[in-house]
């Protein structure tokens, strides 16, 4: 993720260098007086750059997947460049609100204004002026909820689809504000490539076409409370589906004013358009799952998505599955997937680490589909007689070759372990995690 954006902002730096070095270019008054609008232009457009990309990821574009490695890593990038676009919208603003205090300390005099250097007429300049502060506000004030976990789902929701119009609005404002010379530069192109891209994802998203061509709708077959936490939901879907690979997830959608929420398909594909989902009550949406839905229902589901896939597990490579809780949910997809299917080439060692296993509701059918599977070897942890760390599974490493690691469960059991695993088995792991944080 940091070398994609690091990489994004030195395009969009070498971009606007360019246009500096253009015979073209001239500085505007004294050198300080150029220093500053050069900061003013530049902040301003890592901004808009960035809330460009960021629209652009909010369309969920499978076929970005690949290469940054998963939907899950694609809505990582997406909250950490709009993060940096409202960093950089702040720092351009301060600057804007600063322009005294830098005119004084250039000495004084007439200097011409960054607006100034636009093509356009003054009273559309004013107009830009306006709405891109406004919409800068609103834009601190959404991020402000982003980052604050404890603000509802349900609430923020409805507020972030305000994005798309507070995009079209500083796009307005960067348009009518960038200098007149910038159109005839690289930078031109690039902004012209990026603002046409992100109006485009702005128009998916109000008229509601994000994903419509990977949903499906179907009903809901059964659904069963193992634990009074966990509800396993069948679902039976249409001809739209396209089917799964174990280990991949999809957007699920029980109530339209809920809103869709991800879970991992903890079924196989049989061919046969059938999914269940094991699904933990982590929220109030979930805990109100196991009261309200009823076999029949209607459900929509978007997807597949995501790289946590048996396909690209390395087969040269010691495979160790490890699962924390509900975490297990892809790897009963990949179990499932392995039956009857001349497994013999399939070697891992599965560990499930909960917190009381004689009353967890995974463990028999766990048993039951590893016992079919010679050569995958369950281990089971609980608190109470044998927890999972570090120490463990480098006490049962007994071969010298490289282990490639497949976790998924809470992110500081992950992160307990990955610094472990680094510290005692150095340049010879490769932790695989599906980052499930799509907010």
């Amino acid at each position: 993720m940091k070398r994609v954006l690091t990489g994004f902002l030195a395009i969009i730096a070498l971009a606007w260098g360019a246009g500096m070095l253009s015979p073209d270019h001239t500085a505007e008054g004294s050198l300080a007086w150029a220093i500053y609008l050069e900061s003013l232009f530049l902040t301003g457009l890592f901004s808009i750059s960035l809330l460009s990309l960021t629209m652009v990821l909010a369309t969920r574009p499978a076929w970005l997947e690949k290469p940054l490695g998963g939907l899950d890593r694609i809505y990582r990038l997406h909250k950490w460049s709009g993060i940096l676009a409202v960093l950089f919208a702040t720092a351009h603003w301060l600057l804007e609100m600063s322009d005294d205090l830098f005119e004084f300390l250039a000495g004084g005099g007439d200097h011409t204004g960054g607006d100034e250097l636009s093509a356009f007429p003054e009273p559309l300049r004013d107009m830009g002026e306006e709405l891109g502060e406004w919409a800068f506000y609103v834009l601190l004030a959404l991020l402000a909820l982003t980052l604050w976990r404890q603000f509802s789902y349900r609430l923020w929701r409805p507020l972030h689809r305000a994005m798309p119009v507070l995009y079209l609005l500083l796009v307005f404002h960067a348009l009518v504000l960038a200098p007149a010379s910038y159109w005839g530069q690289p930078i031109g192109l690039l902004l012209a490539l990026l603002f046409g891209a992100g109006s485009i994802a702005s128009a998916l998203s109000l008229s509601g076409r994000i994903g419509r061509g990977r949903k499906a709708g179907g009903r809901v077959v059964s659904v069963e409370n193992p634990t009074p936490d966990i509800i396993e939901v069948r679902c039976q879907l249409d001809e739209g589906w396209r089917g799964h690979r174990p280990g991949q997830f999809a957007f699920v959608t029980f109530d339209n004013g809920e809103g869709h929420h991800p879970f991992t398909i903890a079924s196989a594909d049989h061919g046969d358009r059938t999914v269940t989902f094991a699904i933990k009550a982590l929220g109030d949406y979930t805990r109100r799952l196991s009261r309200q839905l009823v076999a029949g229902a209607p459900v929509e589901v978007e997807g597949p998505y995501g790289r946590f896939q048996l396909s690209r597990a390395n087969n040269r490579r010691r495979q160790i599955w490890i699962a924390g809780g509900i975490g297990i949910t892809p790897f009963l997809a990949w179990l499932e997937s392995l039956q009857g299917e001349g497994v013999a080439s399939v070697a891992a060692d599965l560990h499930y680490s909960v917190r009381d296993l004689s009353s967890d509701p995974f463990v028999e059918r766990l048993q039951r589909l590893c016992d079919a599977l010679p050569k995958v070897h369950l281990h089971l942890h609980d608190a109470q007689s044998r927890p999972l760390s570090a120490e463990t599974l480098a006490g049962e490493l007994t071969d010298s070759r490289r282990a490639e690691i497949w976790f998924c469960g809470p992110c500081g059991l992950a992160e307990s372990l990955r610094d472990g695993l680094r510290r005692l088995w150095p340049g010879k792991v490769r932790f695989h995690q599906e980052a499930f944080e799509m907010r």
